[in-house]
């Protein structure tokens, strides 16, 4: 989450990428975090949800129903059966968004689409708004189902704030947002925001909009031979597919990242919708980058970029959240630069520039570097880097990666316990380590 800087653009400028805020696993990841409200489903208010007796199987089997239809009617492409899942008196504002979706999914490589509903976690009536003319309102939870052919191994899940009207005793969708001030939020894709252009690959998919046709084709270019390269030093455990998404606006991002997330900042970031650590398995994973920033990239800034959040992709399934930062975006950052034949003098400039005047680091970088911002965020990342890059140099490209899969199953736990994992696998406590890294940075920069 650093400051971009104006050097992004030329070659030289992929010395600086170390502080960029290649955003990682953990601070998104969404299984052990929870996610940023607008990316996921809200938890409800107390005493609104799983509190209304089991509605008839009549009216889960009849919303259901239309829900089904409405999603086979996206994957024949009949506007007509679609719109008809759409209540005709809702406000027209959302009736034309509706079927600007349905415009909008038209060249998006859809290999399921369908819906989910829960009828025992409904709101409580009390809660919902009054609409004239309904027979009977219902806000059962669902959640849309949804995978990428040639990119997901598995669908995704993501919550869609659906209210339900019943009228002439049919059920319709009034609306995707009249929720909102009870807790029940709708995820909002790509699609949401305009019409999708998508570019496939053997190895993944770019999904972005007409007016950023020209990176997604540079994206394209080097999505393969980034997902090659990871796969070479992470080869299992994954798909080795990626899905890069390319937002129009920063308000799209921030519904794919989080309404938090300081997206002028940052030049990409990996999220996932859920994460099973203990099947190794995660969900809906993506690489977002920036609607300002990525269009500046230099084509060696791009491929590091790439690498780095893929890294991020492959190891998802064995990265528990809290885990020592320092190893989670040091390993990405030596798996981005490890092509680039960039030294580390060049790939950590703040870290050499301290070298020379004041000596090497007394200590590696904490979590709470990596939430900083400026140069606290830079060194923080260019710390983590050279340490990895001092591992793979010294004890082999191997042992770095057993060192990630072991420290990155962590999550928060004491020092002692650090200490203890770091000697099983490479035969030095922490002390030594800090000393032997001192060291290779003096060999490597002093």
């Amino acid at each position: 989450m650093a400051r971009l800087r104006a050097l992004l653009v030329a070659g030289v400028a992929v010395a600086l990428l170390g502080g960029l805020a290649l955003v990682t696993a953990p601070p998104w990841r969404q299984e052990a975090v929870q996610p940023p409200p607008a990316t996921t489903q809200s938890s409800t208010p107390p005493n609104q949800a799983a509190v209304v007796p089991p509605p008839s199987g009549d009216r889960a089997q009849a919303a259901q129903s239309m829900l089904r239809s409405r999603a086979e009617a996206l994957g024949k492409r009949d506007e007509r059966a679609f719109m008809a899942s759409v209540d005709p008196d809702a406000e027209p504002a959302f009736r034309d968004a509706q079927r600007a979706l349905f415009a909008n999914l038209a060249n998006v490589p859809l290999r399921e689409w369908s819906y989910t509903l829960q009828p025992l976690r409904s709101l409580d009536p009390s809660v919902l708004p009054n609409v004239p003319g309904a027979q009977e309102l219902w806000a059962p939870e669902i959640d849309l189902v949804y995978a990428l052919r040639g990119a997901d191994p598995s669908p995704t899940h993501r919550p869609m704030g659906y209210l339900l009207v019943k009228r002439a005793d049919s059920w319709f969708i009034r609306s995707d947002t009249d929720l909102l001030g009870v807790g029940r939020r709708t995820w909002r894709g790509p699609w949401d925001f305009g019409p999708c252009l998508v570019i496939t690959t053997a190895r993944g998919v770019v999904l972005t909009h007409p007016a950023r046709e020209a990176m997604a084709k540079r994206v394209a270019a080097e999505l393969d031979g980034a997902v090659q390269s990871v796969a070479g030093v992470w080869p299992t455990g994954w798909s080795q597919q990626a899905v890069v998404v390319l937002p129009d606006s920063n308000e799209e991002m921030k519904a794919l990242v989080g309404p938090n997330f300081p997206v002028e900042s940052v030049v990409a970031v990996s999220v996932a919708d859920r994460v099973d650590t203990d099947r190794g398995a995660a969900e809906g994973q993506r690489v977002v980058m920036s609607a300002t920033s990525a269009d500046a990239l230099s084509v060696t800034a791009l491929r590091i970029v790439l690498r780095h959040e893929f890294t991020h992709i492959a190891a998802r399934g064995s990265t528990v959240d809290g885990s020592p930062m320092w190893v989670l975006e040091g390993f990405a950052d030596y798996v981005g630069y490890r092509d680039s034949g960039i030294p580390l003098a060049q790939a950590a400039p703040d870290l050499n520039a301290s070298m020379l005047t004041s000596g090497p680091p007394g200590r590696l970088p904490s979590d709470e570097e990596f939430r900083g911002q400026g140069r606290t965020l830079d060194m923080a990342y260019q710390k983590s880097f050279s340490a990895a890059r001092f591992v793979a140099d010294k004890l082999g490209e191997d042992k770095l990666v057993e060192l990630y899969r072991v420290l990155a199953k962590t999550g928060r736990v004491g020092q002692d316990k650090i200490d203890n994992l770091l000697v099983s696998v490479i035969g030095l406590n922490t002390e030594q380590f800090v000393a032997g890294w001192q060291e290779y940075l003096r060999e490597t920069l002093g």
